[in-house]
Formats: C-alpha cells, sequence, structure tokens
C-alpha cells in the first residue's frame, strides 16, 4: 500500500510540474512592431520612415496597457520624446522624457539632462 501511495504520488507530482510548464511566461515589455519600424527608418532615412517610426512608438506605448505584459521598455518613451524634439514639438518631448524618468529612476540623470536643454533652447528661442 505505502509502494502504490508513493507511486501515485509521484505521477501526480509529475503531471502538476508538466501542466504548469505548459503555460508560457508572461513578457517583460510590449514592443510592437518596433523592430520591423527602427528597421525602415535606418534603411532608408526618409520623412516617411520617421513618421512611420513615431508612429509604431505611439501605437506601442498605447498598446502596452492592453498587452499581457502592461510595460513599455526602458528608453521608449525617451526615443519617442527625442522624435518630438526633431520635430520641433518640445512641449511634448519634455513630456516623454518626464514619463520616462517617471517609470524608469535609473534614467533621472539623463533624462533631466534633456528636459533642461530643451528648456534651455526653448529659453533661447523666446528672446
Amino acid at each position: 500500500m505505502k509502494r502504490e501511495s508513493l507511486i501515485l504520488t509521484t505521477i501526480l507530482g509529475l503531471s502538476m510540474a508538466i501542466m504548469s510548464g505548459c503555460t508560457s511566461p508572461k513578457p517583460l515589455y510590449n514592443y510592437g512592431d518596433y523592430s520591423e519600424s527602427y528597421y525602415g527608418l535606418k534603411k532608408e532615412a526618409t520623412a516617411e520612415t520617421a513618421l512611420e517610426y513615431q508612429k509604431a512608438l505611439e501605437y506601442c506605448i498605447e498598446g502596452a496597457n492592453e498587452s499581457r505584459s502592461g510595460r513599455v521598455p526602458p528608453g521608449m518613451y525617451a526615443n519617442l520624446g527625442y522624435l518630438y524634439l526633431k520635430a520641433g514639438n518640445s512641449a511634448k518631448a519634455i513630456e516623454s522624457f518626464k514619463k520616462e524618468k517617471s517609470i524608469y529612476p535609473e534614467a533621472v540623470y539623463f533624462m533631466d539632462k534633456m528636459i533642461n536643454k530643451v528648456e534651455t533652447m526653448e529659453g533661447k528661442n523666446d528672446k
């Protein structure tokens, strides 16, 4: 009887281990189609590919809340902020830099430098 219960327990334990291995792990970040659009931008750097890249970043950020991960990868807000800055939209750039800074504390130093640089540029443009 002891041997039968040991075998049954072993079989039950193995089957539970196998079943728990069937679930796929939750992805850490949501990348959307970031890679394809970035490749397109690097392959052929035009205003159109830059706009596609910007839209891909925006879509990825919007879709992060709906995805299984619920997180945006590090640097994505900073990248989007840089694109906004290049397009001349300083307010949106600063907003993106602040969002990056709030989500990823390790980026505080760099994002503060970027925000200060943008604010300095705005101050020079106002004079």
